[in-house]
């Protein structure tokens, strides 16, 4: 361990124990227990912080040790990584909604010594991920048997004295991605990298102490670990935390954040509650009367408890530019960002707002570059790298190489101001039976404009024609199943007016089960397993009926 810095940005722990000399007594965490706040001091954050250290010496742990994080989010989340840290541990993170499988391949993997885990929806079923002579650390709520418990390892512990750092090129955190391909791969976080991506993101939005932030997204999940996480770290931020799923809207309307991010199909849910109370031809008709425009927007913004929001963000997964569209007409102006994992989520993103510019990604933060491979790879190139993934040498060589560019996986194309538009994976382009590449996300880009379709995935390896596979909204089985058809055929025939013959969706196939982490079309940070969807419908082009242009699933 290094007792000072030896590098011009400030490591995570210098920021705690800068809050902790300077604002011992201020608010920093607001954890959300039986409809109360229980409030977190920058003090008690850094004094339990002490504490958690001191006991996990106690139980053994040497410096170096892998321990993994299993809950939502929650302030003791916060605790025990700012713990892992001021031990010289290695954090690993893993998904609230993980199954048991990929538990273990985590924990197997990682070699992890210990786990904290916490606030979980379904811990009978994700007990058998953890080895029963795996050390557990509970946090104090309902969760899977554990030996050692939180606040008792709090109160028998005494803080320790000393203000430890790790040394900037030190291993942080191994994340891992959500294995939305195959098997999970661990990138390898350094202390000083995530550093810089911290500190650039909060240069970038102009996050102050003055800010409030409210912690929902998986904490393992790269976005929220910088974003929210280290950007409240070092701009001194509060963050609130929801108690649960069905009071999370008062959740956050009590927190009324100035910061707050979600993910495309949130947005979509958000407005598909709106319009079950005031359904879209109305609410067109309301904003177009100038005496009630300004008041219905505010009475939108104060029921989704964003009236006090001054960044709203969007990222992780591919978001219709009609919905950004939408919630600009309603004075709700979303960023959308664009990151990797292995990049610490911080590349692009569009901010300062601006609205000619919803559909693009956004322009490069500061202290990365961007540039369009001749194959139309996205390249990156920042300080905020991963080293690499854990025991894969030949993977981390693909997607790093010598000059320090890292390669993607994403297409896309930059315009003349620098702004980047995401146009497709490299490994999402698949060939028809007529031999043609197809780029599905674009297509997605345009059908995802129809206010009715919630999720849509096109498909078409091998197939005569692509088709779209699509969940519709609650509030689309209001209407008649002729009316929905119609709706959906013009849609389609809309899209196809754009696109190359070879392109043009054959057919709309509505789903019947709804997509979801649950059954293992969604990873867990909301993008759509493709390969899986590709496999379940495959025979689907080959037997689609000649007079059907939207076909139900039985």
């Amino acid at each position: 361990m290094a007792t000072h810095s030896k590098i011009a940005h400030r490591l995570p722990l210098e920021m705690l124990y800068h809050w902790e000399r300077h604002s011992p007594e201020r608010i920093y965490l607001r954890q959300t227990l039986q409809r109360q706040y229980d409030d977190y001091s920058w003090f008690r954050v850094a004094d339990e912080t002490r504490r958690m250290v001191a006991a996990l010496r106690a139980l053994g742990m040497q410096s170096g040790d892998r321990i993994a994080l299993l809950s939502k989010n929650c302030a003791q989340w916060f605790i025990a990584d700012l713990a892992l840290q001021m031990g010289g541990y290695v954090s690993v993170p893993i998904y609230p909604t993980a199954n048991s499988d990929t538990i273990e391949y985590v924990l197997r993997h990682s070699e992890a010594k210990a786990i904290f885990v916490g606030k979980l929806d379904d811990w009978q079923a994700q007990a058998h991920g953890v080895p029963e002579d795996l050390l557990r650390i509970a946090f104090p709520y309902p969760t899977m048997p554990a030996a050692q418990q939180w606040n008792e390892l709090l109160a028998a512990h005494e803080p320790i004295k000393e203000s430890p750092l790790q040394e900037p090129d030190a291993l942080l955190s191994l994340v891992y991605t959500s294995g939305s391909t195959g098997k999970p791969k661990g990138a390898m976080l350094s202390v000083e990298r995530y550093a810089w991506s911290c500190e650039k993101l909060v240069e970038a939005v102009g996050l102050t102490a003055a800010d409030r932030g409210f912690s929902y997204l998986p904490l393992a999940h790269i976005t929220e670990r910088v974003y929210v996480y280290g950007g409240s770290l070092y701009s001194g931020a509060t963050i609130a935390f929801p108690e649960s799923l069905d009071t999370f809207i008062e959740d956050v309307k009590r927190c009324r954040p100035t910061v707050f991010i979600s993910v495309p199909r949130l947005w979509a849910m958000f407005r598909s509650k709106i319009h079950e109370k005031l359904p879209p031809h109305k609410l067109a008709l309301l904003l177009k009367i100038p005496l009630l425009s300004s008041l219905i927007k505010r009475k939108l913004r104060e029921g989704l408890g964003l009236d006090k929001a001054r960044v709203l963000g969007c990222g992780s997964a591919p978001v219709a530019p009609a919905l950004l569209q939408w919630y600009h007409s309603i004075g709700l102006d979303i960023t959308e960002a664009w990151g990797m994992t292995e990049n610490h989520a911080y590349s692009t993103l569009n901010y300062p707002f601006r609205a000619d510019k919803i559909g693009t990604v956004g322009r490069a933060g500061p202290g990365v570059t961007i540039r369009i491979s001749e194959e139309g790879e996205i390249l990156c190139r920042c300080e905020g790298m991963m080293l690499g993934y854990y025991k894969d040498e030949q993977s981390s060589r693909a997607a790093l190489d010598d000059d320090g560019w890292l390669h993607t996986g994403d297409m896309g194309k930059l315009d003349s101001e620098g702004y980047l538009t995401i146009t497709g994976r490299m490994k999402d382009l698949f060939k028809t039976a007529k031999g043609k590449y197809v780029a599905p996300v674009p297509i997605e880009g345009m059908l995802g404009q129809e206010p009715l379709i919630e999720q849509l995935c096109v498909i078409g390896y091998g197939m005569p024609q692509p088709l779209a596979l699509v969940q519709l909204t609650a509030q689309a089985y209001q209407e008649e199943r002729a009316v929905l058809e119609r709706i959906l055929d013009a849609a389609r025939q809309k899209v196809n007016d754009r696109l190359e013959p070879h392109a043009k969706l054959r057919g709309l196939f509505v789903v019947k089960e709804p997509w979801n982490i649950e059954n293992g079309v969604l990873t867990p940070t909301m993008k759509i397993r493709r390969h899986l969807l590709e496999q379940r419908y495959a025979e689907l082009g080959h037997h689609w009926p000649a007079d059907r242009n939207v076909v139900w699933e039985r």
